[in-house]
């Protein structure tokens, strides 16, 4: 049996993990006004081709909201351009 597909990645564009991160950010109590920007990035070692950068992040709110974004991470490839 081939579990490769367990390890793959869904294919995104910015504007979709955008709303991903929108979404799962504002689900959380504390993660609702975080504000924040997806970029694209030459890509990584561990694969990823985009980041997030967090902008105006409650002290106490850092640890849940990069633990989201590390999961949509995870979970998310930037798609090419076409």
């Amino acid at each position: 049996m081939d579990f490769n597909y367990l390890n793959g990645k869904t294919a995104a564009t910015l504007d979709e993990i955008r709303v991903r991160v929108a979404h799962a950010l504002a689900r959380h109590p504390l993660c609702r006004n975080v504000r924040f920007d997806i970029v694209s990035v030459p890509r990584t070692r561990r694969g990823g081709n985009w980041t997030v950068t967090l902008q105006s992040v409650e002290p106490r709110a850092v640890w849940e909201a990069s633990e989201i974004v590390a999961d949509i991470q995870d979970a998310y490839d930037l798609a090419a351009a076409a």
